[in-house]
């Protein structure tokens, strides 16, 4: 990793109070949550169905069974720790240089190191309703329960996550786009920039101050100022 690289990285934070953190699932595998994209990801696992599949909403609708089994099994990363990347996020907004972290992954790892300001673009895990009388449930609850979870009224829990064919929600997307526009220094970690409507906040972002931090080139590499190629918790760590 080339040290002139971080140290721009570094030189540019010191500089700034208003740094805005926009996140994907690389931030989180190194805590030990899979990645779905990357070869040793879940679309490598065995199930019967793809996991694009499974966590749709037509499927969690027609085989809410199978719809559970894999998502106690693949979705819930209850003991995971929150990572170098998480906890210097975290430091940085308490010394008042980041403003906002928003997230693609549904952990609430950013939260668990202590992150005050996080936008969930696609929920949490650990958040889940029951559809009849929203009672709230944890994730331990679900994890512990067999088939489809009941609330005590009998009604369905259902993670508050969003699953694919199912809109974003528009309070915390417009949100985003506020603090990415306004930001002086957008950090942009673990994610390869393909997946939609997300990747397309990058282009409300209006600086001069562009960071890319992932593993493999993204989709977005000739737009930025600065392109840090690693794992992110190595890099945060150095910073």
């Amino acid at each position: 990793m080339p040290n002139e690289t971080i140290l721009k990285l570094k030189e540019m934070i010191e500089h700034s109070d208003n740094i805005v953190f926009f996140g994907g699932a690389g931030v989180s595998t190194e805590s030990g949550i899979p990645d779905f994209r990357s070869t040793d990801g879940l679309y490598h696992q065995e199930y019967d169905y793809p996991p694009e599949t499974i966590l749709s909403h037509t499927f969690y609708r027609k085989k809410p069974e199978e719809f559970f089994r894999f998502y106690r099994n693949k979705m819930l990363a209850l003991d995971a720790k929150p990572n170098a990347a998480h906890l210097k996020l975290a430091q940085w907004e308490r010394e008042g240089k980041l403003k906002a972290v928003i997230t693609q992954n549904i952990d609430g790892l950013h939260q668990a190191a202590g992150s005050k300001k996080v936008l969930e673009l696609h929920g949490s895990v650990l958040r889940n309703y029951c559809e009849r009388c929203h009672k709230f449930y944890d994730a331990r609850t679900i994890q512990n329960s067999q088939g489809v979870p009941r609330c005590t009224c009998g009604g369905p829990i259902k993670p508050d996550v969003v699953l694919y064919e199912e809109g974003l929600d528009m309070g915390i997307m417009q949100e985003a786009i506020s603090f990415i526009s306004q930001a002086d220094v957008l950090i942009v970690g673990g994610t390869s920039l393909v997946v939609y409507p997300a990747a397309g906040l990058i282009d409300y972002y209006r600086g001069k101050k562009l960071v890319l931090v992932n593993k493999t080139p993204t989709a977005r590499d000739s737009a930025a100022d600065l392109v840090v190629a690693g794992n992110i918790g190595e890099i945060f760590a150095a910073l």
